[in-house]
């Protein structure tokens, strides 16, 4: 692997769900490459212990919990972030949830919040950094969608698979909106993943069976997901907007 050390010096972060998964592999990602890391999950011991390995990469850090359905949340971490390190160039909105429950059961407390968890709170983040963004003329958002927002979900349910095809449209009208003010908006759509969520919401012979049914026989990782999202956050990716990047082992293509 190519190191780009310094790829992200002077270049500050917000990674929500952050404390773990794919958040936490692409904090770690972007602090390898120099960047302020800002660690937002609802989580406050998963976040505190995600900041703790980011200090092998970067001392700047900055531990914020919230909700990112809440916007006072939200809000307070950006200006958190504003105020520790005065600006923010990067947004990656990975903070997401599912459930694997069939339409004919899923009660509409559950379809608002993973609604709200996946979409509503891409949305707010989204429009809480855009003026910072707009000042400096530089921004990279992120957001994560989903194989999923494609096709439907291997492991959630409808809920979960009709927020993540939503990211979709949101990141191809954010970006068209955001271009002349250099800021890019892409999406990423991982399969399936070998992390904390998924591992807690189907067992292992269901998961391996699945794997084994992909071209490329086996989960991702997160890892190979931050690697993804460190490109679209670059200057290497400047002329790149209003995409969705597949990784999923060729799952969409069976």
């Amino acid at each position: 692997m190519e190191n780009y050390k310094d790829e992200f010096a002077n270049k500050v972060a917000i990674v929500t769900g952050a404390g773990q998964g794919m958040g936490k592999a692409v904090a770690e990602r972007l602090a390898q490459g120099g960047s302020k890391i800002v660690v937002f999950d609802i989580n406050s011991d998963q976040a505190e212990a995600a900041v703790s390995a980011l200090h092998a990469y970067s001392s700047e850090t900055l531990v914020v919990t919230g909700d990112v359905t809440q916007k006072p949340d939200v809000e307070k971490a950006v200006k958190d972030t504003v105020d520790q390190f005065g600006q923010v160039d990067i947004l990656v909105n990975n903070a997401g949830v599912l459930r694997p429950t069939a339409v004919i059961d899923i009660d509409e407390k559950e379809w608002d919040w993973v609604v709200a968890v996946n979409l509503k709170g891409t949305f707010l983040f989204s429009q809480a950094v855009l003026k910072i963004m707009r000042k400096n003329n530089w921004g990279r958002i992120v957001n994560f969608s989903s194989t999923a927002g494609k096709n439907i979900s291997t492991v959630g349910g409808a809920h979960y698979t009709s927020a993540k095809a939503a990211i979709l449209g949101f990141t191809r009208h954010l970006a068209k909106e955001e271009a002349g003010y250099g800021i890019t908006v892409n999406s990423v759509c991982p399969g399936l993943i070998d992390t904390e969520m998924v591992r807690n919401t189907i067992d292992p012979v269901k998961t391996q069976r699945y794997a084994d049914s992909f071209p490329i026989s086996r989960l991702g990782e997160p890892e190979e997901v931050a690697e993804l999202v460190a490109f679209l956050c670059s200057n290497r990716a400047a002329y790149i907007t209003g995409a969705s990047l597949d990784i999923n082992g060729g799952d969409l293509m069976i």
